[in-house]
């Protein structure tokens, strides 16, 4: 027996008795037994997986698009975007393999389990539960600057953060991801009409809000930037985190009434991502140059600012919801798992997923209020958690599932190593070099006197 074989074993141990799903049944290799006495987990169509998808992604991530685009330059930054893009496509769809080959898989930390024994798993789901802490922090933190800038910071910024925090409690103590994919279409509409609308606005403007608003403007976009190593890795940082939606998969395909259907989910929700970041990266930059603001909508002016924040407002909720919703899902299924609990209206299940919630909800809050600094904290998160979650386990478990295979030593066969150790090395090394230079950058926010300082009443949308 090989050690991958007899980790698995451990795994599927703690699993006695849970059958793996089939279509049409009700028996689930993660939630076991769904009957209609509770919550009916396995209700995601794939139109619902894609649009959650995207919402894990179109959101926070591409408002820092056009800022990258002008700490790199408008081709680089290009080039970078679509080889992220295209790098975490590649680890998406391995996602969606891998949990059909292991369907009792719920999320990485599982993977983890599989490949590496308990270590693996518990290292792996500290780093998952901090990822979308961290995420759900900064959409609150999205959502304050939002309050604040339609409002005309009507109210402290920290009353801001904790009416987020509620409403994200709220709503993301909706226990079904099936549930949760109606806020999706919202989420989505609402972001997308504000990106798009700040997008336009730059283009017909004379000149972006940040630039002088006396005398001649033309834009000052760069093909090539010429940033520092620090500049440059936190700006690439920026980009990994557009497309950090990737360790949400597991669970979405883990609640498809068909994972089999999980690629085309993902291939729809690609063109959308890739298509939406290329155009407000561009567009935005190309009229704002170093004028851009970060979050980018607010490039276009005060009233446009109103206008893109208020539309945009549901969608930053909803993104919050969500990963608030992913990280207590995990931690309930954690410890509710092989347990008649799970999928009941106990009031131990019941008192379980609320105490999730909240503990989830209050740990972002602070988050949001401990490090206000939208542009530092994305590329943060990014790098520390990003690359982790999003290359080098993909790598990884295409190695678990396909050392052995039947064309091993083939061309293709080959080619494959060499990419999955490719994505394992590159991911490592952005991990490293990224979280350097978003610690620098955070420092350099923080000493500087604007507003930005933690647990501050200031308005959070001035410098936006």
């Amino acid at each position: 027996m090989t050690m991958g074989e007899s980790r698995k074993n451990n795994f599927d141990e703690e699993l006695v008795g849970v059958p793996s799903r089939a279509d049409g049944d009700v028996q689930d290799a993660v939630f076991g037994n769904v009957d209609e006495g509770g919550p009916n987990y396995l209700s995601v169509g794939w139109l619902g997986a894609s649009v959650l998808m995207m919402k894990t992604e179109v959101g926070l991530g591409v408002l820092s698009i056009p800022g990258a685009f002008d700490i790199l330059g408008m081709i680089p930054g290009i080039i970078i975007l679509l080889a992220i893009g295209g790098i975490t496509t590649w680890s998406s769809y391995v996602v969606g393999q891998f949990k059909l080959n292991h369907p009792q898989v719920y999320g990485i930390p599982d993977v983890g389990m599989l490949m590496w024994g308990p270590i693996g798993r518990d290292i792996l789901a500290v780093a998952f539960c901090l990822f979308w802490i961290f995420i759900a922090g900064s959409a609150m933190l999205g959502v304050s600057i939002g309050l604040n800038a339609v409002s005309t910071h009507g109210a402290c910024t920290a009353i801001f953060v904790a009416v987020a925090a509620i409403i994200a409690m709220a709503f993301a103590s909706i226990r079904t991801l099936g549930k949760v994919s109606a806020l999706a279409w919202i989420g989505m509409a609402s972001i997308l009409a504000a990106i798009f609308t700040v997008t336009i606005a730059t283009g017909v403007q004379d000149r972006p809000a940040a630039a002088p608003q006396t005398g001649d403007f033309k834009s000052n976009w760069e093909l090539v930037g010429h940033p520092s190593f620090y500049e440059a890795m936190s700006a690439i940082s920026s980009l990994i985190f557009a497309f950090a939606g990737v360790p949400a998969y597991f669970s979405i395909a883990s609640e498809m009434r068909n994972p089999r259907h999980y690629s085309k989910s993902l291939f729809l929700c690609r063109g959308v991502a890739i298509g939406t970041y290329l155009i407000i990266g561009i567009v935005v930059y190309y009229y704002c140059g170093s004028y851009v603001a970060s979050p980018a909508l607010g490039s276009a002016g005060a009233l446009m600012k109103k206008v893109s924040y208020g539309l945009a407002l549901p969608g930053l909720m909803v993104s919050m919801v969500l990963y608030t919703h992913l990280t207590a899902k995990y931690v309930f299924i954690r410890i509710m798992r092989n347990s008649k609990h799970l999928t009941s209206n106990s009031i131990i299940h019941w008192g379980t997923w609320l105490a999730c919630v909240f503990t989830t909800a209050l740990i972002a809050y602070c988050i949001a209020s401990g490090i206000p600094a939208f542009g530092g904290l994305v590329s943060l998160m990014g790098a520390v958690f990003g690359t982790l979650m999003c290359f080098q386990p993909m790598g990884a478990m295409w190695f678990y599932d396909n050392w052995n295979r039947s064309d091993r030593g083939s061309v293709r066969w080959k080619l494959m190593v060499a990419w999955a150790s490719f994505v394992i090395i590159i991911g490592t090394f952005l991990m490293v070099a990224g979280t350097y230079g978003s610690v620098v950058s955070l420092i350099d926010i923080f000493a500087e006197s604007d507003g930005t300082s933690a647990w501050t009443c200031a308005d959070n949308s001035n410098s936006v």
